[in-house]
C-alpha cells in the first residue's frame, strides 16, 4: 500500500512512491525549459510539463509493481497557470510567477482598491508575480483567447481535469493567486470584479487533503496507476515542503536551502501588520487545516555558490573529478574560523523579501587584497545567511516568532553552511532524517486520506525525526551581530546606484 508525491516545479517534476514508514519505494524525475518569448516574459511548454508529469508517474509505477500506489497527491510552483477549454486541451503556454508582463495591471489596484485593501483581502502585497494581474493581462491584450477559455487552471487543477475529474485548487494555491479570500476561504468577489475576471473561470477551493476523486479505467491506462487509486488535494510547493519537514506548530520554520533560499514559517492565525505588507511578506493558508504561512526568500543562495563554482572554481573542479569527490567538498572544505568582515549582498538575480526589487544586483563591500580564495567562499555563505537574518527581523518586526530552523534542500547536507546559519541568526538549525520533503508532504496527505495514518500530526510524529542541531555559537554570534547591522542598513545607501548601473547594462544591449 504505496503513497505516491508529486512536485511539479519550474523546471521539472519529480514522483516518489514511499512505504507507509516513510521508505522510498520508487522515484522518477524530470526537466523541462523555461520559455523566453519577448523580454520579461517567463512561460512553461505544458505539454512538456505534462509529459513529464505522465513520464515520472510511468516509472515510479513501474518500480512499485509489488506495492502500486493507492492514493496520489500533487505539490506544485505557485501562481503558474494555463488556459484550457473544457476537454483540458492547452490554448496558451502556462505563465509562472517571475513572468513581469503585468506591470501595468498589478499597478492599477492602486486605484482600484489600494495596495491596503487588497493585502487585508487576499494576504498577499501588491507585485505583478501573481496570477490575477497576469489574467487581466490576457483579457486586455489578449481577447480573442479570453474568449476562448474554460478554465484558467493552476498545475494540480490542471491534471486533475486531464485526468477526468472536477477540477479543483486547494486554499494554499489558491491563495497564490491574489484573488482569494485568506479569511472565507473562497474566492473575493471584491478582487474578481475588480479585475473583471468571472469565478467560474478558476477551479473550486477546497481544503488540503480533500479527496478530489479516484482515477476511472481511462486515467488508470493513462498513468499506469490502478484504477480506483485516489486523487487527494495538496498544495503550494512551500507549505509542502514544511509539512514535510514537521512544521506545523507556529514558531517553527523550514528552511529550504536550494538554488532560491525559503523560510516558510507557520502561524497560527494570519498576520496581516502593516510592517508584513510594507516588507513584502506574504500570509496564506498552510496545508495543514486551520494553519497559515508566510514566506521570507533569496533568490541566490546555492545559486550563488553554483555561480562561484563555475565561474571560479576551476582548480577544485578538475581535482574533483581527479578524485572522484564532491566538488562543493573541496570548495568548502578549510574555511577560516572567524567571520571574514566582507559583506556579499547576493542580489544577483534580483532580490526577494524584504526588498522584492527585480532591478537589486549583487555586491561585495569590504573587499581588500588580504582577502583570498577561501575567505571569498565563506563570505558567499555568511552573505546568504545575512540575508536570512535580515528577513527574520523584517518578519519579527511584522509580528512573526521564529526559534528555530529545519533546514531541508541541497545546502542542508554543508555543515559549515548550517554552522554559520546558526551563528549569524543567532537560531538552531536542525537537519532532518527526510530529503524528498516536498513529495513526502503528499504522500502524507495521500496516507491520512486513504486511512494509513489518523491525522497528520500523527504522520508526522511517524515519519519525521530530527538530526543534527546546530546551536549559535555566543562569542561568534556577537561578533556577527556588529556585523549584522553593517549589512541591514547596506542596500537602500547603493540602490539607486545599482539601479542606475542596471539601466545602463540594458540600455547597451
Amino acid at each position: 500500500m504505496s503513497l505516491l508525491g508529486i512536485d511539479i516545479g519550474s523546471t521539472g517534476v519529480k514522483a516518489v512512491a514511499f512505504a507507509p514508514d516513510g521508505v522510498i519505494l520508487g522515484q522518477a524525475y524530470r526537466e523541462y525549459s523555461e520559455i523566453y518569448p519577448r523580454p520579461g516574459w517567463i512561460e512553461l511548454d505544458p505539454q512538456q510539463v505534462w509529459d513529464g508529469i505522465i513520464a515520472v508517474i510511468g516509472s515510479v509505477v513501474d518500480q512499485t509493481r509489488d506495492d502500486p500506489p493507492t492514493a496520489m497527491c500533487m505539490s506544485a510552483l505557485g501562481e503558474a497557470f494555463t488556459p484550457v477549454d473544457r476537454h483540458g486541451d492547452f490554448l496558451y503556454n502556462t505563465v509562472v510567477s517571475p513572468d513581469s508582463r503585468a506591470v501595468a495591471q498589478a499597478d492599477s489596484w492602486n486605484a482600484r482598491l489600494g495596495s491596503q485593501r487588497v493585502f487585508e483581502i487576499t494576504g498577499m502585497p501588491l507585485h505583478p508575480s501573481f496570477t490575477l494581474s497576469k489574467l487581466m493581462w490576457i483579457r486586455e491584450e489578449m481577447p480573442e483567447l479570453h474568449a476562448r477559455v474554460h478554465k484558467y487552471l493552476l498545475w494540480p487543477d490542471l491534471v486533475m481535469l486531464r485526468l477526468g475529474l472536477q477540477p479543483r485548487v486547494d486554499y494554499s494555491l489558491a491563495g497564490r493567486t491574489m484573488a482569494f479570500d485568506i479569511h472565507r476561504k473562497q474566492w473575493s468577489e471584491q478582487m474578481l470584479h475588480g479585475a473583471e475576471i468571472a469565478p467560474e473561470l478558476l477551479a473550486e477551493p477546497i481544503p488540503s487533503g480533500e479527496v478530489v476523486g479516484a482515477l476511472d479505467a481511462r486515467a488508470a491506462k493513462l498513468t499506469g496507476l490502478p484504477e480506483g487509486c485516489l486523487v487527494v488535494a495538496g498544495g503550494h510547493d512551500q507549505p509542502m515542503n514544511a509539512l514535510g519537514a514537521g512544521v506545523i506548530k507556529p514558531g517553527m520554520a523550514v528552511d529550504g536551502m536550494g538554488t532560491v533560499e525559503c523560510v516558510t514559517a507557520a502561524l497560527a492565525e494570519p498576520v496581516l501588520t502593516e510592517p508584513m505588507r510594507h516588507w513584502n511578506y506574504c500570509c496564506y493558508p498552510h496545508v495543514v487545516a486551520g494553519m497559515y504561512v508566510t514566506l521570507g526568500y533569496n533568490y541566490t543562495s546555492g545559486g550563488l555558490l553554483r555561480w562561484y563554482r563555475d565561474n571560479f572554481a576551476q582548480h577544485d573542479m578538475a581535482r574533483a573529478r581527479q578524485e572522484c569527490a564532491d566538488v562543493y567538498d573541496l570548495i568548502l572544505d578549510e574555511l577560516p574560523a572567524e567571520p571574514t568582515g566582507l559583506l556579499v549582498l547576493p542580489y544577483l538575480a534580483g532580490s526577494g523579501t524584504p526588498y522584492l526589487d527585480p532591478l537589486a544586483s549583487g555586491a561585495i563591500l569590504g573587499l581588500t587584497l588580504a582577502d583570498d580564495r577561501k575567505r571569498m567562499v565563506k563570505s558567499i555563505l555568511e552573505g546568504t545567511c545575512y540575508e536570512l537574518a535580515l528577513n527574520l527581523l523584517r518578519m519579527s518586526e511584522g509580528g512573526i516568532r521564529i526559534d528555530r530552523l529545519r533546514a531541508t534542500g541541497g545546502g542542508s547536507k554543508s555543515p559549515q553552511w548550517l554552522q554559520i546559519k546558526a551563528d549569524i541568526t543567532g537560531r538552531r538549525v536542525i537537519t532532518l532524517n527526510v530529503g524528498e520533503s516536498g513529495c513526502l508532504a503528499g504522500a502524507m496527505l495521500a496516507g491520512v486520506a486513504a486511512g494509513i495514518y489518523s491525522d497528520v500530526p500523527q504522520a508526522v510524529e511517524h515519519l519525521i525525526e530530527e538530526r543534527d542541531k546546530f546551536q549559535p555559537d555566543p562569542r561568534r554570534h556577537s561578533q556577527y551581530q556588529q556585523l549584522f547591522r553593517i549589512y541591514e542598513g547596506a542596500w537602500p545607501p547603493i540602490a539607486e546606484l545599482a539601479h542606475r548601473l542596471r539601466n545602463h547594462g540594458d540600455d547597451a544591449e
